[in-house]
C-alpha cells in the first residue's frame, strides 16, 4: 500500500512499482546472507521467508503486474508446483533419490545465469530516462521493507534472531525474478530492470544498514 502511494506521487504505473517493493531478492542474496550472520541452527527461518515469498510473488505478485495473469497458468507454473512438492516433502519427510535430487539441483542452478543473462539482455535497452525510476524502485524497495520491519517484529512480539532475520529480510534488495513476471507480461520490463540492477548494487548500503538495526 506504501508503495502504491508512491508510485501516484512520483507519476509511476503503480504495476511496474509495487511488485518491485514487495518482493526482495531473497533467494540469491537472502539465504546466503542470513546463513553467514545466523548460522545453519537459523537457517530454516530464512528458506521459510524465501519460500512463501516464491509463492506469494508467483501468485498475487503475478496478478499485480497484470490483471491479465490466469489463475491457471501460475497455479501450474514450474515454481508452484515445485513449491508445493517442497513444503510436501518438508512436511511428510519423504525425500527424492539422491540420483534425482542431484540432478534437479544441477538443472536449479543451471538456470539462475540464465535469467541473469535475461536480464542483461533488457539493460542493453536501458535508456537514460528510465534510469530515475529505477532509481526509485531501488531506494523505495528496502526502505519501505524496513520500515514495515521493525514495527512489525515489535507488534509481533519477535526478538533475537527472529527479528533480525525479519528486519533483513526488509532490507533485501528487489527480487531479480520480478523481471521476468515484468517481461512476460510487458510490464516496462526495461524499467524494472533498472530497479533490479540499482537496488542489489545499493544492497551494498541497505544491507549493512538492515543487519546493524538487526544485531
Amino acid at each position: 500500500m506504501i508503495a502504491w502511494g508512491v508510485a501516484r506521487a512520483a507519476h509511476t504505473q503503480p504495476r511496474t512499482l509495487v511488485p518491485v517493493v514487495m518482493f526482495t531478492n531473497a533467494g540469491n542474496m537472502g539465504l546466503p546472507l542470513a546463513l553467514l550472520a545466523f548460522g545453519p541452527e537459523h537457517f530454516g527461518a530464512a528458506v521459510a521467508l524465501f519460500s512463501i515469498s516464491n509463492l506469494l510473488h508467483f501468485s498475487v505478485g503475478a496478478r499485480i503486474t497484470s490483471a491479465h495473469a490466469r489463475t491457471r497458468d501460475l497455479m501450474l507454473s514450474p515454481l508452484m508446483i515445485a513449491s508445493a512438492l517442497g513444503f510436501a516433502s518438508a512436511l511428510s519427510g519423504v525425500r527424492p533419490p539422491d540420483t534425482l535430487f542431484t540432478g534437479m539441483k544441477l538443472l536449479g542452478d543451471a538456470m539462475l545465469p540464465l535469467m541473469l543473462f535475461a536480464l542483461g539482455v533488457r539493460l542493453t535497452l536501458l535508456k537514460r530516462e528510465d534510469v530515475p525510476r529505477g532509481l526509485l524502485g531501488a531506494f523505495a524497495r528496502p526502505l519501505i521493507g524496513m520500515a514495515c520491519a521493525v514495527p512489525l517484529a515489535w507488534a509481533l512480539g519477535l526478538e533475537g534472531p527472529a527479528r533480525a532475520q525479519l528486519i533483513l529480510f526488509g532490507a533485501l534488495p528487489p527480487a531479480a525474478t520480478q523481471f521476468l513476471l515484468a517481461d512476460r507480461y510487458h510490464r516496462e520490463p526495461e524499467r524494472v530492470a533498472a530497479m533490479i540492477l540499482l537496488g542489489n548494487a545499493l544492497a551494498i548500503v541497505f544491507v549493512p544498514l538492515g543487519l546493524a538495526l538487526a544485531l
